[in-house]
């Protein structure tokens, strides 16, 4: 396993962290199984944890505390919040009001009396950043937090955030977790340059894009996928959009072989690649999908192999644009964009 300083936090995290999102009713993973799935990553090295207060209605906390009981100190632990956690509209967003909230109730759900690391899920358009950063810059005073980042922010808004927390003295995101792989680019082109910029520590999520660089998904073979059950339309490949990934797994199939490579080696050991990036989030429902994920802690892919992926999906593009989760949004609300 590989290591790697958070941002400007001093904090060394393992180059590939465990993403709990699918620990309970999204993955059907029980209690027994996500232990053991910590046990073993804990075991190869893995010593970041993510999880969400919205994954499975709080059950994935629940379930993340109750598998790292008695060794908290050896792990940096991050959740996250903002995505509605019921019909009740203020259970939700980046004000004070719900932030001190949600994160009691985190606390409460993982066992814990702090997190390493708390990040806003998504940009909230109907909150000032001087509301949120104040709020989060309070929790990590009273040392519920020690450190606070942001999750799938377009990168006016990072910028922007860094902006009003040096206006204000307050305290900054430290982290960004956005979404990247092989093939979905488009951050290399406008995120990763930001967080860059301002030394910022990236996590990213789906790096293998909902499967797609699984191995699993092939020409010619039935897409059987867990995702591919309740997200049909980012799999079906007589949309053209699909057809095209299918042409791209294709082609980087051939590239994994030729490098003696699985394409989960291929997908992961892309994302690590770029300087920018300090850990890709990996989130296996069973110990199998752990195992085949844990191959890539160590590898380095050549100057040429990394040359032969760019041939294939351009530098800097998303080959599914429409499922990014970044758009501004006056460019999904007609109503926003006309007076």
């Amino acid at each position: 396993m590989q290591y790697r300083t958070l941002g400007r936090t001093g904090v060394q995290v393992s180059s590939l962290a465990l993403g709990a999102m699918n620990f309970g009713r999204i993955g059907r993973t029980t209690q027994d199984e996500a232990t053991a799935i910590v046990d073993a990553a804990l075991e190869a090295g893995i010593n970041l944890i993510d999880t969400a207060d919205m994954y499975g209605d709080g059950e994935s906390e629940e379930m993340v505390g109750k598998a790292i009981a008695g060794r908290r100190d050896d792990i940096v632990l991050a959740t996250k919040a903002g995505m509605p956690m019921s019909d009740e509209r203020n259970h939700q967003g980046s004000s004070r009001r719900w932030l001190v909230t949600a994160l009691d109730n985190s606390l409460r759900r993982l066992g814990v009396d702090h997190v390493d690391l708390y990040q806003i899920h998504r940009w909230d358009p109907r909150t000032g950043d001087e509301e949120t950063l104040s709020a989060l810059t309070d929790l990590q005073r009273a040392g519920k937090i020690r450190h606070f980042g942001s999750s799938t922010f377009p990168a006016y808004r990072i910028v922007q955030a860094q902006w009003t927390a040096r206006e204000h003295h307050l305290g900054r995101y430290v982290t960004e977790q956005p979404s990247y792989s092989i093939l979905q680019r488009g951050i290399e082109s406008h995120v990763l340059p930001v967080t860059e910029e301002y030394g910022m520590g990236v996590l990213v999520w789906s790096p293998l894009a909902s499967g797609w660089l699984t191995g699993a998904i092939r020409e010619g073979r039935e897409i059987t996928t867990s995702r591919s059950t309740f997200m049909p339309q980012r799999f079906d490949t007589a949309m053209p959009f699909n057809r095209a990934r299918m042409d791209a797994v294709e082609q980087l199939a051939k590239i994994a072989d030729a490098a003696g490579l699985t394409m989960i080696q291929l997908a992961l050991g892309f994302v690590t690649a770029h300087p920018a990036v300090t850990s890709a989030l990996i989130g296996p429902r069973t110990s199998d999908h752990l195992q085949a994920q844990l191959a890539a802690a160590d590898t380095v892919l050549s100057a040429d192999v990394l040359d032969a992926i760019d041939a294939v999906v351009t530098p800097g593009t998303d080959m599914a644009a429409h499922e990014k989760f970044d758009t501004p949004p006056a460019l999904l609300d007609p109503s926003l964009r006309r007076r």
